[in-house]
């Protein structure tokens, strides 16, 4: 079976309507996060996404429910025209135990992969909270658009001593940006040169592959 973890960003006023989306096409549990946009007003453009407050919608689907969700947005919030929002499957690996399993995509059917074809990648951030500007600005010296903050409290601040030599602050600020495959990389590299361990923000970073997004305007090739 293909799972995927689906994460859509959009104004607060509909999540909603999107947890219902979710809950239509048989998914077990949908997660709300609130957060807020970063994004300046030459990249709305690009990324669909301002400097208001938005809701971070979640759920974990097979491929079928992911296929019917799509669709569903499309037509009730029009999130494949930018400016509405972002939507987006991460492939899942595994999940530990049927009944998990069921739960969550209301099946236990087994095997199947994610399709594998990346052309965007979810880069996450987290960061020492108040530096959320500071790293969105490595990232757009890179090429980045805009992205999504989310407030955190983190853990591991003996470990972070000990690898990085610096002490991390509890609170954290997670930073989400969704970019192209080939410029991944870079904006990441940016991120760890100008804001990475060892700077005010300390600023760790990662990606997940992105197999199906709607919400983003093609970019022009030169």
């Amino acid at each position: 079976m293909e799972l995927y973890y689906l994460i859509t960003i959009s104004e607060r006023d509909r999540a909603e309507t999107l947890s219902g989306i979710y809950a239509a096409a048989g998914t077990g549990m949908t997660l709300t996060k609130l957060g807020r946009g970063t994004a300046t007003g030459e990249q709305l453009s690009d990324y669909g996404l301002d400097a208001t407050q938005k809701a971070i919608v979640s759920t974990v689907a097979d491929g079928e429910q992911t296929q019917q969700i799509f669709k569903a947005a499309k037509r009730k919030l029009f999130i494949d025209i930018p400016g509405n929002g972002v939507m987006m499957a991460i492939p899942l690996k595994s999940v530990a135990g049927g009944s998990t399993l069921g739960f969550l995509t209301d099946s236990t059917q087994t095997g199947g992969r994610p399709a594998m074809d990346f052309s965007h990648e979810l880069i996450i951030a987290i960061m020492n909270e108040g530096y959320s500007d500071t790293v969105m600005d490595a990232a757009r010296s890179a090429g980045a658009g805009g992205g999504t903050v989310l407030h955190a409290k983190g853990t591991g601040k003996d470990r972070a001593e000990k690898f990085f030599g610096v002490r991390l602050a509890d609170e954290k600020d997670v930073l989400y940006i969704v970019s192209h495959a080939d410029e991944k990389a870079a904006i990441m590299q940016a991120i760890a040169t100008l804001a990475g361990p060892g700077t005010r923000a300390g600023a760790i970073c990662f990606s997940l592959p992105i197999s199906k997004v709607a919400g983003l305007r093609e970019r022009e090739e030169a």
